[in-house]
């Protein structure tokens, strides 16, 4: 039996927030979540663009309602600030879905003076998560969804150049970015497990799905190899709709539990399924080293103590 948006359960009441909601695989699962009932707030660069997306869905009866909020990744400042306004607007959340994404961009910073990539995909989206843990623990049944890519299977963590100063490979950068993004889900289950925090933390991976990604990246470098290769991979590219459905199975399904993993049957396209780890990100030394780096990078930003004020009152 394969799995559709078909077996979604009912949504209603449930508060969501996704990510890079405005395209590809983040607006199938805006859709898909809506259609089932869900507060989707919509978390994008562009609120317009969001708008946009979506004009013709909301006007259908009978779903869920949208929301919109400007969410800029490249600037942990602005993540901070954007994670109080959903504390003093929601005052709880169910989902949180970190599906936004760069891919393969030539080198440059973020506001913070990190590498894009590192930064966006990895860092942002932890302290996003952190800085909501307590607005997820009010949730019912919550769930915290991390998207990765088979770019874990062959990335590595380049720790004496994690901001790839001394060297930077585009797609060595993206590699490991979305290996941190397992290893970050992986660990902060087996963390919230530890402090007994009723809240599931998995991930997610959308195998070869066809979405804005490929054609922004062939832009920003202008490669005419990149195009080929694309245009050569397009019959076996899977649409953005089929590669959304590991991240909804995460999320809602029944079944589903926290430190698993979801991808298309072979890791590779077709209908989602619990799919094979990387091995570098069941090192659970590894993960821990990760999590020390990440959150010296940060802390002096954006407030993520909640874990460990938690283990603190444990303890006293």
């Amino acid at each position: 039996m394969v799995w559709t948006v078909d077996e979604i359960p009912d949504q209603s009441g449930r508060v969501a927030l996704v990510t890079g909601a405005n395209s590809g695989l983040g607006l199938e699962t805006t859709k898909a979540l809506f259609r089932k009932g869900a507060l989707v707030i919509m978390g994008s660069r562009s609120i317009s663009k969001a708008q946009a997306s979506v004009k013709e869905l909301v006007k259908k009866p009978k779903s869920g309602i949208i929301d919109f909020i400007e969410l800029d990744l490249a600037d942990l400042t602005n993540v901070n600030e954007v994670a109080k306004q959903i504390e003093a607007s929601y005052g709880r959340l169910d989902l949180l879905i970190n599906n936004a994404g760069l891919m393969a961009p030539p080198r440059r910073i973020s506001k913070q003076g990190l590498e894009i990539q590192f930064a966006v995909n990895h860092l942002s989206h932890m302290a996003l998560t952190l800085r909501l843990l307590p607005l997820l623990v009010k949730g019912h049944n919550s769930r915290v969804v991390t998207v990765s890519s088979g770019a874990q299977y062959i990335g590595k963590i380049s720790w004496d150049d994690l901001q790839g100063v001394k060297r930077y490979d585009r797609w060595a950068s993206y590699s490991q970015s979305k290996l941190a993004n397992l290893m970050f889900a992986l660990e902060l289950d087996n963390r919230l497990r530890g402090l007994n925090i009723n809240v599931a933390s998995l991930a997610a991976h959308p195998g070869l799905a066809r979405t804005n990604l490929q054609p922004t990246s062939v832009a920003a470098t202008g490669s005419w190899l990149e195009a080929i290769a694309y245009k050569l991979m397009g019959p076996i590219f899977q649409s953005a709709k089929m590669g959304s459905l590991p991240q909804l199975m995460a999320a809602t399904s029944l079944t589903a539990k926290g430190g698993e993993q979801y991808g298309p049957h072979f890791n590779f396209r077709g209908y989602p399924t619990s799919c094979r780890i990387a091995p570098l990100a069941l090192q659970r030394i590894y993960r821990e080293r990760l999590w020390a780096v990440s959150e010296k990078l940060i802390r002096d930003i954006v407030d993520v103590s909640y874990l460990s004020t938690v283990e603190k009152s444990i303890k006293a």
